[in-house]
């Protein structure tokens, strides 16, 4: 959807949860922009509920996600291809979009790891999206990896959630933990010098999946998670819904191929009761 000039009178921004005019369109004045993979695909629904909280509403919420997503490549999983979240539809849509309070959030590095790239490609991929991101947020987390999780798994139980989840991969269990850290030391440079909050996950989120939290810890996980964002501590979780979440898990993307059809949407995709919208790439 294109976005065209304010209106000269509804220009300015003043308290939490007002909204801006954009001629018949009402743009929302708070923003959060979500990238990320599969634990922000599956938990879509927990951490939209959870922004709104911490961030206020009505919220313009703008997230490049999906099982398996690439921050720099193409990536096809079960017949459904994205592009890379560097190249998406969102940088357009952003420019282009009326200036809004941010958060933002950079989760779910590591999946490229196991698609054969090396973890300093990864760093510059996300450095494409810090330096992108750091211009229009007033507040940047990144999640560092659950290396925690790495470090107890054993040989068998990796190769068998490797098989399952990255078939093509045929990298070791100590060759995965080696890159895995010297992502997560990449990642600790770059919020270092875009002055990000780092949120480190903790152990208990997770199962015997090693990388994916667990459903009945996403209130809490998304909420340790988006902390940063706000200076007064969240006092209730996110409440969950099994409607909301099927409704946001349906809603299509800007672009996508299925089996070989390419699909496009509009964005925003939807706009939720409290007038707050979600856009997805």
């Amino acid at each position: 959807m294109g976005i065209v000039a304010l209106e000269a009178a509804s220009v300015a921004r003043t308290m939490r949860g007002t909204t801006i005019r954009e001629n018949n369109l009402i743009s929302p004045s708070r923003r959060v922009i979500l990238l990320g993979a599969s634990n922000l695909t599956r938990g879509i629904s927990t951490a939209v509920e959870t922004a709104k909280t911490i961030w206020g509403t009505p919220l313009d919420v703008m997230s490049a996600l999906g099982h398996g997503r690439s921050y720099g490549k193409t990536q096809r999983v079960l017949g459904r291809t994205l592009p890379a979240i560097i190249e998406c539809g969102l940088w357009q849509d952003l420019d282009n979009r009326p200036r809004a309070d941010t958060a933002s959030l950079i989760t779910d590095v590591g999946n490229d790891l196991l698609f054969g790239v090396s973890p300093q490609r990864v760093v510059e991929w996300v450095d494409q999206c810090l330096e992108r991101l750091a211009s229009v947020s007033q507040s940047l987390v990144i999640t560092e990896l659950p290396l925690i999780n790495l470090a107890k798994l054993t040989s068998s139980r990796f190769r068998l959630f490797r098989t399952i989840l990255f078939p093509a991969c045929r990298m070791t269990l100590l060759e995965t933990v080696k890159a895995a850290e010297d992502l997560n030391d990449g990642l600790l440079e770059l919020a270092n010098r875009y002055r990000a909050q780092v949120v480190r996950p903790d152990g208990a989120w997770y199962g015997f999946d090693p990388i994916h939290i667990k459903m009945r810890h996403w209130p809490t996980a998304w909420a340790q998670i988006m902390q940063p964002w706000s200076q007064q501590a969240l006092r209730t979780s996110a409440k969950r819904s099994f409607f909301r979440w099927i409704w946001l898990r349906s809603l299509t993307p800007h672009y996508r191929q299925l089996f070989g059809f390419n699909q496009r949407k509009t964005q925003p995709a939807a706009v939720f009761a409290d007038r707050s919208r979600i856009s997805l790439y």
